[in-house]
């Protein structure tokens, strides 16, 4: 029926060109013969999303007080440590040997630690390496893991199989065992620990958005551009990018709580964050033995991570609900 019609459509166009006849306007064509067009403009309207990512993460905190809660708390914590002059009660470097793991009083909130530093101030500007290292090594590896998974899963070939290997090989071993690894073969410090977290997150989001690009690419709008001999890093970088995006905000929800764990079980090891710069794991580190003598100290670094940690999780899974297609039912 759908050939006859376009046929029939076909004829009667040639008929009105040889008379003379203007094409402009539709009346012309004989009913039946847009239809598969009209069908199709209205099963793609009915699956476009119709709102922006801007628009869809709004949403999410005006539907999900959870989420709302948890990007305040992340805000708080944002705010804190990079004003931690105004914030921070006392200097987190001067040590005051008389007070040696104090417990919580007026001037210090929190207690002191070993060497009679104010543990909330410690804490204030520890806070500062924890989201710096949560922050800045997903960022370069995500870097690293898009562009990878763009050239892999677009070109393909021995590209493809090449890039998935080595992921392979990386993802065969735990995170943390590879941030070790590149720790002790370069010293402790937070170029090690940026340089080594970098190295072992790209693999995941590689793996990711190769899965991504396998379905983009068979989409009409990239057959279409590829056809017309558009460039393939301006495919990539134009039609098929943007459409990842989505993924990629919720996987850096979910790669930063995991690196600020890494980077506190790092310098908890000794082989992270180096004395005297405050680290939310070195501190718990310096303060396990004084545990029955300073329990709020010695805790306190620990319950923080944990607050954190989760706040990213819950955030992560609230835009993951919300962005996630096979999620949205």
């Amino acid at each position: 029926m759908k050939r006859k019609n376009m046929n029939h459509a076909a004829d009667i166009l040639a008929d009105k060109i040889a008379d003379g006849f203007s094409m402009e306007g539709t009346d012309w064509i004989p009913e039946g013969a847009t239809e598969p067009a009209q069908i199709e403009e209205k099963a793609e309207a009915e699956i476009a999303p119709n709102e922006t990512l801007k628009e869809q993460i709004f949403s999410i905190f005006r539907h999900n007080k959870v989420a709302l809660v948890s990007a305040i708390i992340i805000t708080l914590f944002v705010i804190v440590t990079i004003a931690a002059p105004l914030f921070a009660p006392c200097d987190p470097y001067v040590q005051d040997l008389t007070i040696r793991a104090g417990t919580p009083s007026a001037q210090h909130l929190l207690g002191t630690d070993q060497l009679g530093r104010d543990v909330l101030s410690r804490m204030i500007y520890g806070g500062r390496v924890s989201l710096m290292v949560g922050l800045i090594p997903t960022l370069i590896s995500m870097a690293i893991g898009t562009v990878l998974g763009l050239v892999s899963g677009f070109v393909g070939g021995k590209v493809d199989n090449i890039i998935m290997r080595i992921a392979d090989v990386l993802m065969a071993f735990p995170s943390l065992l590879l941030a070790m690894l590149v720790s002790y073969t370069l010293g402790g410090g937070m170029l090690t620990i940026f340089i080594a977290l970098s190295l072992a997150g790209w693999a995941g989001t590689a793996r990711v958005v190769r899965s991504e690009v396998l379905s983009l690419r068979e989409k009409e709008y990239v057959e279409a551009a590829t056809s017309i001999g558009v460039k393939r890093s301006v495919i990539m970088m134009r039609h098929i990018l943007p459409n990842c995006v989505p993924t990629l905000v919720v996987l850096f929800t979910m790669n930063v709580p995991g690196n600020i764990l890494t980077e506190s079980s790092l310098s908890f090891l000794g082989i992270g964050a180096q004395p005297p710069d405050p680290s939310w794991g070195l501190m718990v580190f310096e303060m396990k033995k004084y545990l029955s003598d300073s329990p709020v100290a010695t805790l306190a670094p620990g319950i923080v991570i944990l607050i954190l940690v989760v706040a990213f999780n819950f955030l992560g899974d609230a835009l993951r609900d919300k962005l996630d297609p096979s999620l949205q039912n």
